[in-house]
């Protein structure tokens, strides 16, 4: 069986995808249920429970980027729809930041076959990104993205806007704060949109390892898309590669490392801290000494 190379080597997240064999839909969506039932289907499940991420009558945009954590996030969301209460809606939109026609034709390709009934639009996020950031234009292009994606979520009459981050977003998140940054600040399953409001962000794949979307994409047989910046490739690293090349080193030394990093964010005792901000302004322990 031909392999090649999805283009993750490097980024911690290295698989080989069987080109040209993708599984029949019908097995790739049982796959989800019956496979990956522990370790995807359930704590999709859990998130929203736990932290209330759909309720009666909402309308969510599903955002795809094509990789792998959107598609699987789209597919979830058709099973829950399929086999819920569906007391929501649905809208499935992917922006085209400027990518190589080839890389647009995957995109089309991927959800096409997965039967994800997505509306793609334009933007020139890409090049505007390289111009105003220079070095660093990944920063500015998560932003200017997560901002098309609120407005399109907007347009189309949506109130939340699903993205497709992980549980080791979560917790690279949680450690690029207390090592780049100086602060400890995690990634919310859930946050209010600042400057559209009436919008909401929901992060239903928070509990879900990276490790078990990699496998489900694997025995998909689909070949997703990766980050396909021709920007990025040009300009120095990500810190993002670190901190996740950092945990894994972790984890041969540290028992449950990954899910400790998790649950810190839960367990933050306020009297064991210097200080802390809330809604802008800043607090340190003297103040209640």
């Amino acid at each position: 069986m031909e392999e090649k190379d999805n283009g993750l080597k490097g980024t911690g997240c290295e698989i080989l995808v069987p080109f040209n064999e993708r599984k029949p839909l019908v097995d790739i969506e049982r796959s989800i249920i019956k496979t990956y039932r522990k370790h995807i289907w359930a704590k999709f499940i859990k998130a929203i429970k736990e932290y209330e991420l759909i309720q009666d009558g909402d309308r969510i945009a599903v955002a795809i980027s094509g990789g792998k954590d959107s598609l699987l996030m789209a597919k979830l969301f058709q099973e829950l729809y399929k086999n819920g209460n569906r007391n929501f809606e649905l809208e499935f939109i992917a922006m085209d930041p400027g990518y190589h026609s080839e890389i647009r034709e995957l995109l089309e390709d991927n959800c096409k076959y997965l039967n994800i009934p997505v509306h793609i639009y334009d933007a020139d996020i890409f090049q505007v990104a390289d111009r105003i950031a220079n070095d660093y234009p990944c920063y500015m292009c998560a932003r200017m993205r997560r901002g098309s994606l609120y407005g399109k979520a907007k347009e189309l009459g949506c109130n939340k806007l699903a993205l497709g981050h992980h549980f080791n977003d979560v917790i690279e998140t949680t450690m690029l704060n207390l090592l780049c940054a100086g602060s400890f600040k995690t990634m919310l399953p859930k946050l209010k949109a600042q400057n559209f409001e009436g919008l909401e962000l929901i992060r239903p794949l928070y509990l879900i390892e990276e490790l078990y979307i990699q496998r489900f994409i694997q025995n998909a047989g689909i070949w997703p898309l990766n980050c396909a910046c021709m920007v990025a490739a040009k300009k120095i690293g990500n810190k993002r590669y670190e901190i996740k090349e950092l945990i894994e080193n972790l984890r041969k030394d540290f028992v449950n490392v990954d899910i400790n990093i998790f649950r810190a964010a839960e367990n933050v005792n306020m009297n064991g801290i210097l200080g802390w901000q809330e809604d802008g302004e800043k607090h340190s322990f003297l103040d209640e000494y």
